[in-house]
This record gives C-alpha cells, structure tokens and sequence, in this order.
C-alpha cells in the first residue's frame, strides 16, 4: 500500500463529484475543510454526543456482545469531563466514504497524546468502501481530567492504496458490515 500525500489527499477529494466509477481511487469528507489537510493526512474534530458505561459492574462476554451503555449530549459550548482512567465512545463531525481502492488509518493527535488522551484504543482501520461517521474510543491514560470540547480536532486520518480495487468493498452484501453508514456515535453491535 502507498500512502497518500496532501496532493494526493486533495486529488482524491476532487474526483468525488466526476464520474468515479472508473477511478477507485476517490474518497469524499463532509464537510471538508481543507485547511485540516496535513502533509499526509486529515485532521477530523469532535463531536457532542457519547456513549458511556453507566457504572463499572458489567461483565461483558464477547460471545454475545451485550454491553449497556448510556448516551451523553454536550452543548457546542459545555466539555465532557473524562476522568483519569475514563473511557468513553465519541464520534466525529465528518462523515467519511472511501472509495474501493482506498484505506483509512485514524490515529490520535501526538499534542492529545503528550496529555495522556488516545482517540482510538484498537479501531483505527478503515476498509475500503466504508462510508459514515468514525465512532473514537477515547480513553485518559493521564491523571488529570481531561474536558473534551465539541469541535476541536481530536484525530488525524491516513490514505492508503491498494494495488487494486476490493472486490468487495466494505458494506457489500454478505459481509456483515455492521457499521455501515453509521451516523453519530455507535456503540458495539452483534
């Protein structure tokens, strides 16, 4: 796999709206602000709803996956407080559709990391064909309370290129792609 530049990432940006059919190689990130775009990736901010356990009894089997969680809004100027030690699901403003020949890689922001905060605990693959909102677990590894704020970029995501096109992109039938077209944050799904 190549890595995309900001040429790159902007190239494949521009190719959205043509008739892509024939270029796999597109991606589309709304909204996009193009001032986001780094030397090799694109800075993704915050958004105002997460997910939380509601105490720390649960017993979570991963045959079956229950795990109950409770939703959490913050106002565009209020934080969300996450304690030392805290987890909790959030979600990104952008929605993000990759086409069949393109791989996402979200990582954390390395000025969050210097404060203890990761974005993401193991899920920063994104396969190919994979269109909505990234679902963050956002975990303070710090021991000072961190305020998550609506709209400040939290995350940066890599391109990737295959070599060639999935043959079965992300969300095809039969694979069971459980996160879709998310919208908003999504907690784990059977």
């Amino acid at each position: 796999m190549t890595a995309y530049s900001d040429r790159d990432i902007r190239r494949a940006l521009a190719t959205w709206g043509e008739d892509h059919s024939g270029n796999p190689a597109w991606l589309r990130i709304d909204p996009v602000d193009l001032e986001a775009i780094q030397p090799a990736s694109v800075d993704l901010r915050l958004g105002s709803d997460f997910l939380r356990f509601p105490d720390r009894s649960q017993v979570v089997d991963l045959a079956d996956r229950k795990v109950d969680m409770e939703s959490v809004s913050v106002g565009r100027d209020a934080a969300y407080q996450l304690e030392p030690g805290g987890f909790v699901l959030g979600t990104t403003i952008e929605r993000v559709h990759l086409g069949p020949k393109i791989v996402g890689k979200v990582e954390g922001k390395s000025s969050l990391g210097r404060i203890g905060l990761t974005a993401h605990v193991t899920a920063g693959f994104i396969d190919p064909g994979f269109d909505g909102q990234i679902t963050l677990e956002l975990f303070n590894a710090s021991p000072n309370t961190i305020l998550l704020r609506p709209g400040v970029f939290i995350c940066q995501i890599a391109f990737f290129e295959t070599a060639i096109a999935a043959e079965r992109p992300y969300g095809s039938e039969g694979l069971g792609s459980r996160y879709q077209g998310q919208r908003g944050v999504q907690a784990i799904k059977k």
